[in-house]
């Protein structure tokens, strides 16, 4: 059987099922309503912005979920704790559609089927309730929502579970009780959770084990979203969403827009802005004029580029500031060369949520200049006042509108790392969160139902296409594929495919291929690799000769907004054949 792929009777077992469940054939109907809530009221769920214990809690616990995640290659420290912990006598588990490295040192790995995961989760949380592996005290005291949740995982017994992700009965009921059971245990997840249309509730369920476990507030237990890129949890933690300011203060509470109103002197808009693929298609559009442009790479980060290729096109203007000169740059009307890290002071957040402060080593090459001025002397050009004097004085202005940075100031980072919230000055700073409770009162308990990817194979694209990282390079390789050492690690990309896939397509190992999706073409170097379920590839983002992002698709999860980069539908063609 083709993991990646159902056959007739599992698409049979399928319909069933949606019938059962939903009470209809529609699969686009069924999409809509497997999502319950906002990306809000996922927030919501625990009340926080980010993770609830540091990934070294995990030397503490009995049992490790690492859940979508290639955390020895995206985020090799924490991955280095994770082994340490399981050599000591944690019980590892792992799942992932694709075998990461680090399931050489899990007692269980599970492999389901891509977009099946909260299918997969849900039949976890079934077999739990089912033979009372779940903390029913906690439950009672601690969350609401139990019996709705109760109610929608009764559909996902074993059987039909098995059959929709590919995971054996056994493994589910082996895998449930080593978390059920576990008096601590923690969650680790990564981009591959969030980056499908349903990554929201894939979350959500996650979350839901969690609390139905009371795994969570104590060392050694919790949820840690390990984050995507470098300082991506302090870009979030000062704003850089579009629905909320500074902390996670939302943009639609009245009091909190006129804290901001007065703190900046200007109305502020109450409705939430755009996410990144949002902005581009507004801009093909043409709702969206201009973009200034600051780190990003959209060009070969964002999904299905010919569409974005158009969507730059189509703008008016556009600024782009960076350290070098990148695909996007092309496209620019000006560009203003900035700083790098190493040639500018000021705070990183890293993936516990610790704030630590980086001073400037060097001092920024030719006419390249800080980002912060660059900001500032354009804002007094156009009308607003920008007059900072230092990066401190940027920091005070954030603490004094942010409750949960308050208690950190730059002195005391110059000593010492602090986790938020840290509330005021002499708060020691939060590395475990929820020892009391939860901010919004009690952890909802959200139901999730399984509903399938945007795009599914079929005849004439096949197979499924998985893209990601691998660890010599970053990204869309602008830093590490100019490092003469890194790219002798990895000089192209290569497309990964079982054993039995390249022999059924008559390809040699090495042999270069066509992938055609329903968006693009590309021409890469097909590889043998056990990672990959039979029936789906997997194919890094980091090479514009490559471009991966030339296949994707921009469907987005409804509610974080968040593009499906983990599954499309392409085919394989041999070069001799097409």
């Amino acid at each position: 059987m083709v993991l990646p792929r159902p056959s007739n009777e599992d698409n049979y077992l399928f319909q069933k099922f949606i019938r059962a469940v939903f009470g209809t054939n529609n699969v686009d109907h069924c999409t809509r309503l497997c999502h319950s809530s906002s990306v809000a009221a996922l927030l919501e769920q625990i009340g926080s912005g980010s993770v609830s214990n540091p990934f070294a809690d995990c030397l503490q616990t009995e049992v490790i979920f690492v859940i979508g995640s290639n955390t020895t290659h995206n985020h090799p420290v924490a991955a280095t704790f994770i082994k340490q912990a399981a050599r000591a006598g944690a019980t590892l588990i792992v799942a992932d559609p694709r075998r990461p490295e680090l399931a050489d040192h899990a007692r269980y790995y599970v492999r389901f089927r891509p977009g099946t995961d909260v299918a997969f989760l849900n039949g976890l949380m079934h077999i739990m309730l089912r033979e009372g592996w779940y903390n029913a005290r906690f439950v009672a005291e601690q969350t609401e929502g139990f019996e709705q949740l109760r109610e929608v995982v009764e559909a996902y017994t074993p059987h039909v579970v098995a059959r929709l992700t590919g995971v054996p009965e056994r493994l589910l009921g082996e895998v449930a009780r080593a978390y059920g059971t576990a008096r601590r245990a923690m969650i680790f997840w990564g981009m591959g959770i969030s980056q499908h249309t349903t990554g929201t509730d894939n979350a959500r369920c996650l979350i839901n084990l969690a609390l139905l476990t009371g795994n969570i507030g104590r060392p050694g237990t919790g949820l840690h979203p390990l984050r995507g890129q470098n300082n991506v949890q302090g870009a979030s933690d000062v704003g850089l969403i579009p629905m909320v300011y500074t902390g996670y203060q939302s943009v639609a509470d009245a009091a909190v827009r006129q804290k901001f109103e007065q703190a900046w002197g200007v109305p502020l808009d109450p409705q939430p802005g755009l996410t990144v693929v949002e902005i581009m298609t507004a801009a093909l559009e043409g709702r969206i004029k201009a973009m200034y442009m600051m780190g990003e790479n959209p060009f070969l980060s964002d999904p299905n580029i010919n569409k974005v290729r158009k969507s730059l096109a189509a703008l008016d203007f556009l600024l782009v500031q960076d350290i070098f000169l990148t695909e996007t740059a092309a496209y620019a009307d000006v560009v203003l060369p900035a700083a790098s890290f190493l040639e500018k002071t000021g705070t990183y957040t890293n993936t516990d949520s610790r704030v630590q402060l980086a001073r400037k080593a060097i001092e920024p090459p030719g006419q390249a200049r800080v980002d912060w001025q660059i900001i500032a002397d354009l804002a007094r050009r156009m009308g607003y006042p920008m007059f900072y004097a230092s990066e401190e004085e940027i920091w005070e202005e954030i603490r004094a509108l942010t409750p949960v940075l308050r208690g950190i100031t730059y002195e005391r980072l110059e000593r010492e790392s602090v986790a938020w919230p840290c509330p005021e000055p002499g708060h020691p700073g939060t590395l475990v969160r929820f020892t009391s409770g939860f901010p919004r009162g009690k952890g909802k308990l959200v139901p999730a139902r399984f509903a399938p990817p945007y795009e599914l194979p079929d005849a004439d694209y096949p197979f499924v296409l998985n893209t990601g990282r691998i660890l010599p390079h970053w990204h869309t390789g602008t830093m590490t594929r100019r490092a003469k050492a890194l790219h002798a690690l990895a000089p192209e990309a290569e497309l990964e495919m079982t054993a039995e896939d390249m022999a059924a397509l008559g390809i040699a190992h090495g042999e270069r291929v066509r992938v055609v999706s329903r968006r693009g073409e590309i021409t890469v170097k097909a590889v043998c690799s056990s990672k990959p379920s039979p029936g789906s590839v997997f194919l890094p983002f980091h090479f514009r000769e490559a471009a991966a992002n030339l296949l994707t698709v921009d469907a987005l999860d409804p509610y974080a907004k968040i593009p499906e980069f983990k599954f499309c539908a392409v085919r394989i063609e041999k070069l001799s054949d097409a």
